[in-house]
């Protein structure tokens, strides 16, 4: 990339995109027959500590949702009827609604249906959470796959791929339009997409070494009553997400940039393929929409 270049990522909102870059993010939305778009500040990490590879991981991902989420409410607004507007005590019920619903059904219910097939934590650890790990893999497939025939979810798919064919545009140094920005795929192997299915492998090897952890620093844990030894196990995953957000993140940014190295690559394709379902191709429209935040994104970001 050359000098002048930033890193920049994104998302798709309700009829629209949203752009991040170094300091800044843009949000910009399809309006009756225009475009709106509202820019915001990203808050500087102050601390070294919040850099560090692993640490930066998580803080990014809680950034990134935080913006994701401030995104999402402000492009409902614009389409929504006139005098509308999302309370904050709707949005935070719609958060813990949100985070409830991912963990029981993503980490809670796969992890209780291994225990149900009659598959041992503490006895075949690596079997286990093997069998864990595909079970919540299926889930979040089918999950993926059922959402994506609601016409609504569809047209966010759509914005999603115009997210990505604009920045594979800028990244590939052609002039943001909109014949350009058509020739490029809407599959991108630093999308959130990808991550998430790193984040579901980087589980299944970080999980598996729990019960030795626990065995190694309290010897009489295979003892206890199996329930309350499945009481510390769980909230301890719980607590590892961080962690494994962090190891994950990691392998995302490299396997990004050593796309020319087969085993980074290799790592990108499961991801590549899913967004074959997360995204669909946009309209003209649609990528009018995308080019208008990325390039107001690079005014904020005082970028040429």
């Amino acid at each position: 990339m050359e000098k002048n270049k930033i890193n920049i990522g994104g998302q798709a909102v309700i009829e629209g995109v949203m752009i991040r870059g170094l300091n800044n993010y843009v949000v910009a939305v399809r309006k009756n027959k225009g475009i709106v778009a509202k820019k915001g500040k990203i808050s500087k990490r102050k601390h070294h500590f919040l850099k560090l590879p692993l640490i930066r991981g998580f803080v990014n991902l809680v950034e990134m949702l935080v913006i994701g989420i401030r995104s999402l409410m402000w492009s409902a607004e614009q389409v929504a009827p006139k005098g509308e507007k999302i309370g904050k005590n709707e949005l935070a019920f719609t958060i813990l609604v949100s985070i409830g619903f991912a963990i029981i059904f993503f980490i809670a219910l796969p992890y209780f249906l291994t225990n149900l097939v009659g598959f041992t934590e503490e006895k075949k650890p690596v079997l286990f959470n093997i069998v864990d790990g595909i079970i919540r893999i299926l889930l979040f497939l089918t999950y993926i796959a059922a959402i994506s025939f609601m016409k609504d979810v569809r047209i966010l798919f759509q914005y999603h791929g115009a997210e990505h064919k604009a920045i594979h545009c800028y990244e590939k140094n052609k002039k943001l339009n909109i014949a350009n920005v058509k020739k490029f795929t809407t599959l991108h192997p630093r999308c959130g997409t990808s991550f998430l299915l790193i984040v579901f492998i980087v589980s299944i090897l970080v999980f598996s070494l729990l019960p030795s952890i626990m065995l190694f620093y309290y010897q009489n844990f295979s003892t206890l009553n199996v329930w309350l030894r499945k009481g510390i196990l769980f909230p301890v995953r719980i607590l590892l997400i961080p962690l494994i957000a962090g190891i994950s993140y990691e392998i995302l940014k490299v396997s990004d940039k050593k796309q020319n190295i087969f085993l980074f690559k290799l790592v990108s394709m499961p991801g590549l393929a899913l967004q074959k379902i997360t995204t669909k191709e946009p309209n003209n429209k649609q990528i009018e929409v995308a080019v208008y935040s990325l390039k107001k994104l690079l005014e904020a970001e005082k970028i040429k």
